[in-house]
């Protein structure tokens, strides 16, 4: 009898006991809490830096063509600063207009300097692009320093060229001398054209003979012997007789030798010689 009464307690269910404020709400906030674990435990920061790079692969492409399509960019314009004397801006903006059709990034704008510094008058050129389709030419030209031989002209650095229109260059001393001379003819020039200059006597020009020989001349067309040695002693011996005995008469005098050992020989014009030898 109690065998059955403990069986019968065993398998008898018993209802759970109700806790106390229990709603309906609570499968609802277990739910929550469920879904809130699942969220915090994704990679947000992978899933977000994922994104980014499928965003910046997609726009490669995009970028290639236009980068591609800039690159295609053709020099359709040119322009030519500073400031001219012997060249022309026209003729230097058809020289520069060979490269008009041709790429704005690719072209070496190298190539461009050298070919405008090939020009007589150019002395150095500066190249530059400006977007979108403009090749902008800066020039500095050569300033002329004299007239050299026959055909040329010698720049203030001592660059010998040679232009077509060298008479643009305007009045300017005019050296002689063999090629390859240049610079001594210019330095002897200098110092000669500054001792002049102090006294009031204007230089037009000096000549250097192919046997050493130096001439000097004077804006009155006056003409200096020097010869080959003693330059400088004749040279001033020149100017003490010059400015004592000759200047007064400076438009009668064709020719003066200061090869002498103590002074000059003077030739003068036919008209002078005349008047001399009458009075």
């Amino acid at each position: 009898m109690l065998e059955q009464m403990l069986l019968r307690g065993r398998f008898v269910p018993s209802e759970p006991p109700k806790r106390r404020g229990a709603t309906s709400s609570e499968p609802d906030q277990g739910l929550l809490a469920v879904m809130a674990q699942i969220l915090g435990s994704v990679p947000w920061g992978k899933i977000g830096l994922g994104i980014a790079v499928l965003f910046v692969t997609a726009l490669v492409p995009w970028g290639t063509g236009q980068l591609l399509a800039a690159m295609d960019r053709q020099f359709m314009h040119v322009e030519v600063a500073g400031p001219l004397k012997g060249e022309s801006r026209n003729a230097l903006e058809r020289h520069a207009g060979q490269w008009l059709g041709k790429s704005f990034f690719t072209t070496d704008l190298a190539d461009i300097k050298v070919s405008l510094e090939q020009r007589p008058w150019v002395e150095s050129a500066a190249v530059r692009r400006e977007w979108p389709d403009r090749l902008v030419v800066e020039i500095r030209e050569h300033k002329p320093l004299a007239y050299w031989n026959d055909r040329q002209l010698i720049s203030r650095t001592g660059e010998v060229f040679l232009p077509r229109n060298r008479e643009v260059a305007g009045v300017l001393p005019r050296l002689r001398g063999p090629e390859g001379r240049s610079r001594e003819v210019i330095d002897r020039g200098r110092v000669m054209a500054n001792a002049l200059d102090a006294r009031g006597i204007g230089f037009a020009g000096i000549a250097l003979e192919e046997r050493g020989a130096w001439t000097l001349t004077l804006t009155n067309g006056i003409e200096v012997a020097l010869g080959r040695d003693q330059v400088e002693e004749r040279f001033e011996r020149f100017l003490t007789v010059y400015g004592e005995r000759l200047a007064s008469r400076a438009d009668q005098v064709e020719r003066i030798d200061a090869r002498y050992t103590n002074g000059v020989a003077v030739r003068w014009k036919p008209l002078a010689q005349a008047s001399d030898n009458n009075s």
